[in-house]
């Protein structure tokens, strides 16, 4: 693709506009040098991932991978497209980088290369070398992290989805693909990604270079926009990902020649993959959002997904051996904007009998007015109502379901956008609901652990730690030994504090525990408590199932045994800190609401009371960083406050149906207030009204605290 404006429909989507600083695309990516001079003028800022160490690099290691992408781009021309050519050459590639470029340093200038060259194809500015799509949209940067094993974790790409999230993202650009044969992942990460759309953000990503009926993550979940790969041809390229849910949520974009910004020089490169696919999409996506903005309207994420998969080319079968690597069809941008708007697509600006082409990085006007009148096929083409007034406007359209389950398997167009949505986005309405800002409080729900991080500091405790007699015969300390640890540190407290603390989640370390402060040795006997507490027998009165740590964020990293760098929370107390097990909380709670709920089962309510608790952190299991997540977590700890609305409910032989959690619309001055809605059903009448009870809960400070009286009333859904 020589430039840009060679794709169809760009120049007069251009002439419309050049995207709009109320819009916020979010790039998880590679590390940017913002001091590119394309990115100049750019309202583009990158936000440093708290879980890493950035990783310093000498100007020498620059001029040697420069050398080496000059060098790559020779050999590429010597290799044929197919099986096993790639692969040879990436390894010889790597192999010939790591003789004169330390790995950590390498994987670090990739990560910067694949970042510039992106983020230059969205936010280049024009009159640069690198004119971009959307240059006047908002920015963000979130560098995934700064090698490889980083930048490939699946929790690394949960925190930036949510670090996004919060930032007030209206696009989500994720980089970074990570295979899966099953299309399933954590669901953490699921839960993130489907936290985004059900907040009217458009996440996009690309398909993949796997070669073949491949997925990778995020791009294959429900509702995310997957990009392909095409040729300068059209032809699309032999190792772009296809088939499964690609299919649906699908489309191809150019993926050939595809000019952007490299590492350490302004001289531009051009390069190919589906990852240089996408950004053409999301810059799509951007100026799309931005008419939306720029019309008096609120961004639609749903909207603009659809509209973008709707209008898609199917492959002729004619002139595509393989039309199934088309995905759901090829960019149609004339298309897409038709469907958004009911207009057609035609240079409007400065002037009728002008567009607009790029020369040598800059913008130029020229004669020759563009239009494509044949943009969507008749056979698929919708009937409009126009907006207000009736001229220029979005016109009125429609949608009775989420993004994940939006129907797009059908050419005719009949969900564009989800009205009932509530946009979470930097550009709102006054009386719109926006994310709220980034904090350091932490409050998460999990198991505690510890680690060692080195062989040397683990052999120091296996000499410390007194032998174990086994049948009369005395074998060394075991170290990993739980209980072990336990009895050593029970008589040797100060030992704690040369341990790695960690808080985890499905066997998986989140976090970290570091006690500071003046009250720090009293944090390390809450934690050997715990830990004690985790090993009893399970039926045990002293057994504890989870723990919840209140604390804050710290800039620090620590790197486990394992190689694993993880977050550090700081904790400077022990309020909050909580060790429990769900039966014993259960009938605790359920003893305090026994007076309110006279009538009731009380195995019913310790029922959904148990469910309430294992939902919480099984299905919406979180790291505890946004208000909202902390008000949830919270919501679990304070099970007696969760009791007191089941009580009425069960009483009448209701069943829980849902959680949610949303910003609360009355708070106190200078707090951050969340309401947890529980819904419940009745599983012998469907037809029956859904009761709803709310408690509020105010996450300002480090532990929080609830508000105010349960509510309760029925809805019909």
């Amino acid at each position: 693709m020589p430039d840009l404006t060679d794709i169809p429909g760009i120049p007069e989507l251009w002439a419309r506009t050049l995207g709009d600083p109320g819009i916020t695309i979010a790039v998880i990516e590679g590390p940017v040098e913002l001091e590119r001079a394309c990115f100049q003028g750019a309202n583009l800022t990158k936000l440093e991932p708290y879980w890493q160490e950035n990783i310093e690099i000498d100007k020498k290691y620059i001029d040697k991978y420069q050398e080496a992408l000059k060098e790559h781009d020779k050999q590429v021309e010597k290799y044929e497209e197919g099986a096993g050519t790639r692969e040879q050459l990436v390894a010889e590639r790597e192999a010939e980088l790591d003789k004169d470029i330390p790995s950590p340093i390498r994987q670090r200038l990739e990560l910067t290369f694949h970042g510039n060259h992106i983020c230059s194809v969205i936010f280049g500015q024009h009159g640069s070398p690198v004119a971009g799509l959307a240059p006047k949209c908002r920015g963000i940067n979130i560098p995934i992290g700064f090698d490889a094993d980083s930048a490939y974790s699946t929790l690394n790409l949960t925190r930036a989805i949510n670090l996004a999230f919060e930032a007030g993202a209206n696009i989500i650009h994720v980089s970074i693909g990570l295979p899966t044969q099953t299309g399933e992942t954590d669901e953490l990460l699921a839960r993130a990604v489907r936290q985004c759309q059900e907040n009217n953000i458009l996440v996009v990503s690309p398909a993949g270079n796997d070669k073949g009926e491949c997925w990778v993550i995020p791009s294959i979940l429900p509702g995310v926009l997957a990009v392909g790969a095409m040729k300068d041809n059209g032809q699309p390229f032999k190792f772009s990902n296809w088939g499964g849910r690609y299919q649906e949520q699908g489309i191809l974009a150019p993926g050939e020649n595809i000019l952007g910004a490299t590492v350490g020089t302004d001289e531009p490169i051009r390069k190919k993959g589906t990852s240089c696919s996408t950004p053409i999409v999301t810059g799509i996506a951007g100026l799309l959002m931005s008419l939306q903005v720029q019309r008096g309207a609120p961004p639609d994420a749903e909207a603009v997904r659809a509209a973008i998969l709707n209008s898609a080319i199917p492959c002729d079968p004619k002139e595509v051996e393989e039309p199934e690597r088309c995905l759901r069809g090829k960019l149609n941008i004339a298309g897409a904007f038709q469907l958004l708007t009911g207009e057609s697509l035609t240079s409007v600006a400065p002037s009728s009998a002008e567009t607009i082409r790029l020369t040598s990085g800059a913008v130029e006007l020229l004669p020759q007015p563009l239009s494509y009148p044949g943009a969507i096929p008749e056979q698929i083409a919708p009937s409009f109502t126009s907006g207000e007034g009736g001229q220029g406007g979005l016109g009125e359209v429609t949608a009775s379901a989420t993004p994940s389950e939006t129907s797009l398997s059908s050419p005719a167009i009949s969900a564009l956008s989800n009205s009932s949505a509530t946009p979470l986005t930097a550009s709102q309405p006054a009386d719109a609901v926006t994310p709220s800002q980034r904090s350091n409080l932490v409050y998460a729900l999990g198991t505690l652990g510890y680690d060692f991080g080195s062989e040397a500091r683990r052999d120091s405790f296996k000499q410390l730690m007194p032998g174990v007699n086994i049948d009369g015969t005395m074998v060394p300390a075991n170290p990993y030994d739980a209980r072990q640890m336990v009895d050593y540190l029970d008589g040797n407290l100060s030992e704690a504090k040369s341990l790695i603390w960690t808080l985890n989640q499905e066997l998986t370390p989140i976090y970290a525990l570091e006690p500071v402060g003046a009250f720090a040795a009293d944090v390390y006997e809450v934690l050997l408590q715990m830990l004690a507490g985790q090993v009893e027998a399970e039926d045990s009165d002293d057994y504890i199932e989870r723990v919840s740590v209140p604390g804050r964020l710290s800039d620090k990293t620590v790197k486990l045994f394992s190689g694993q760098e993880v977050p550090v929370i700081k904790l400077q107390n022990v309020r909050g800190m909580y060790g429990w097990r769900v039966n014993s909380l259960v009938s605790a709670a359920v003893d305090t609401v026994r007076s309110q709920a006279a009538g009731a089962d009380e195995q019913a309510i310790q029922r959904s009371l148990s469910s309430f608790l294992q939902r919480i952190y099984y299905d919406l299991r979180n790291l505890g960083l946004t208000s909202r997540d902390r008000a949830l977590n919270f919501a679990a700890t304070n099970a007696f406050q969760a009791a007191s609305t089941f009580a009425e409910a069960v009483a009448r032989g209701m069943e829980l149906d849902s959680i949610e959690v949303e910003k609360s619309p009355f708070c106190r001055y200078d707090s951050d207030c969340w309401d947890v809605k529980l819904k419940f059903f009745d599983p012998e009448n469907s037809r029956r009204a859904k009761k709803v009870f709310r408690f509020t809960i105010d996450t300002i400070d480090t532990v929080p605290v609830t508000l105010g009286q349960v509510r309760s009333w029925s809805t019909p859904y």
